[in-house]
């Protein structure tokens, strides 16, 4: 009867360890990941070997083991991307996954090996590396909503408006109503007639004078014959 215990026991420690329940670490793709594993070091002869690898903890050592210590110093690694970066004389033996990718997700084990029989440390982490969320920042814009009429379906709509800068000169010209009657189109002809004309005035003020000069000089050309004669 002993001896069936006995057995029941070993069976159900080999099957089962000191397994920790699951803990899942979420990271994004090109982060640094930080998986937590520690164990309890009372003095320099506390210091032990300990190992990670994929998947869930083995009956022994890990399977896929990726990164190796003897609690001093790291002794086997399987990548440059996997790191022990805690202090391991005080039991840090946490696992930092660098530039973390998509396929490093799942099961990692972190096993320490303490001496006895059935002693070891079994801590099972998952991980779950997400893709990175990308942020776009919206263009500074102003904008204004318009509204459906009442009655129907109310829905917003940004509308943006642009005014670009223009000089005087090149401002468009407003167009005039049209003309009411016959009256009105002639005014409105005499009036385009005497702008254009003294638009010209203005732009050649030098002709007038030319002419004002010219008919000085021919007066005073008649006077002097005038008295020559007599």
């Amino acid at each position: 009867m002993l001896s069936y215990i006995c057995l029941n026991w070993v069976l159900l420690v080999l099957l089962t360890g000191s397994t920790v329940s699951e803990l899942i670490v979420i990271g994004e793709v090109g982060q640094n990941i930080t998986v937590p594993c520690h164990y309890s070091v009372l003095n320099r002869n506390s210091i032990t070997s300990m190992c990670w690898g994929r998947d869930r903890c083995p009956n022994s050592k890990c399977s896929q083991p990726i990164i190796w210590t003897d609690g001093w110093r790291v002794t086997e690694q399987h990548s440059s991307r996997y790191q022990l970066e805690g202090d391991l004389h005080k039991g840090d033996v946490s696992l930092t996954i660098v530039d973390a990718r998509e396929a490093d997700s799942g099961t990692y084990c972190c096993r320490v090996e303490i001496p006895g029989w059935f002693n070891d440390q079994l801590i099972n982490r998952k991980v779950v590396v997400k893709k990175a969320r990308i942020s776009t920042a919206s263009p500074h814009t102003y904008t204004s909503e318009q509204t459906s009429a009442p009655g129907s379906t109310s829905e917003s709509f940004p509308v943006t408006r642009t005014w670009p800068l223009v000089s005087s000169s090149e401002a468009p010209q407003t167009a005039s109503t049209p003309c009411s009657g016959p009256s009105d189109c002639l005014d409105v002809t005499a009036n385009l007639q005497n702008r254009s004309v003294s638009l010209a005035s203005q732009q050649h003020p030098e002709h007038g004078l030319y002419i004002g000069i010219g008919s000085c000089a021919a007066l005073l050309l008649i006077l002097i014959l005038a008295l020559l004669l007599t």
